[in-house]
């Protein structure tokens, strides 16, 4: 069998054709840049989502002119690590850990100097 298979190039070359392959059906959607370049991008027929927004050759954000633009989601504001100790701790018991803290201090800075 191995001389039958001489000379082939074995895995490197396929026989096969695509001569009784139908292919997927395709949507061409448009997507046009604000510098009028015109993009069409090939979906899948049952693609789920089909995005409104496509980044153009020119690097500018080119929109569908067949849709209308989603909804924004609200955002959150960026917590803060002040926004994360209020969420833990009162503004008395902050009061109180920081007049505890000042105490400490000043304790060992009297130890200190006695020294």
């Amino acid at each position: 069998m191995t001389e039958s298979m001489r000379g082939t190039r074995l895995g490197a070359l396929s026989y096969e054709t695509d001569a009784h392959v139908v292919p997927a059906e395709r949507l061409a959607i448009t997507y046009i840049c604000p510098r009028d370049h015109r993009t069409v991008v090939p979906y899948f027929i049952e693609a789920e989502e089909i995005p409104f927004e496509w980044t153009c050759r020119c690097g500018e954000t080119a929109v569908r002119p067949d849709a209308t633009a989603p909804e924004a989601k609200p955002s959150r504001p960026q917590r803060t690590h002040w926004d994360m100790l209020l969420e833990r701790r009162t503004i008395a018991d902050l009061e109180a850990l920081l007049e505890e803290r000042l105490a400490l201090l000043h304790a060992s800075e009297e130890l200190a100097k006695s020294a």
